[in-house]
């Protein structure tokens, strides 16, 4: 899919956000439909947990996490995990997998009357934690990002915005309570 519209979150042109730095990952393939792109996810990540900054999550996601630089990765290192996108602390904004493909984000998941979120969503991670306020500079890059995506992707809407807690509540807690889904609201709404 050949689209770009360029606003405050960037442009994207064939899947990828001129905003972004370019992060390397191995872990995609083709979504079963690449027009059925309806839902986003938010995720949160931080490696070690609690820690933040350093290319620990680059390395999870390109596979290339030595499992005895923390005790913590020897029981990750081998995820084949990816996500559309990261949101540092600092704003940054990194991309690792073209949205109109499939990125390894949400696992075993329902979303409704639908499984496989994977084929249908994008996964944006926060780097942050479940506890952790997460900064102003996140919100304003993934206010601005949503409504690129809402403008780019005609199935997305306000309302098929989700946390990864949501479509898989047995498993993840993420983003968490720290997450305050009201501003991201306020934020879509020009507010």
């Amino acid at each position: 899919m050949t689209v770009q519209i360029t606003t405050a979150g960037g442009a994207i042109d064939q899947g990828w956000l001129s905003a972004a730095r370019r992060g390397e990952t191995p872990n995609f393939d083709d979504r079963p439909n690449e027009e059925d792109i309806s839902l986003i996810v938010i995720h949160c990540i931080s490696l070690p947990p609690g820690e933040f900054g350093g290319a620990w999550i680059d390395r999870l996601f390109s596979n290339t996490l030595e499992p005895s630089a923390h005790p913590y990765f020897e029981g990750i290192c081998h995820l084949r995990v990816s996500s559309h996108l990261l949101l540092r602390r600092d704003g940054e904004i990194v991309q690792y997998v073209p949205f109109h493909k499939r990125a390894y984000h949400a696992g075993i998941s329902r979303y409704g009357d639908r499984t496989a979120c994977n084929d249908f969503s994008i996964g944006i991670e926060l780097e942050g934690t479940e506890t952790v306020p997460y900064t102003d500079e996140q919100y304003h890059r993934l206010g601005e990002v949503i409504g690129t995506l809402l403008k780019t992707y005609p199935n997305l809407s306000p309302e098929r915005i989700t946390g990864h807690s949501d479509i898989a509540p047995d498993r993840k807690t993420d983003p968490g309570p720290s997450f305050d889904w009201e501003r991201l609201r306020a934020l879509l709404q020009g507010g």
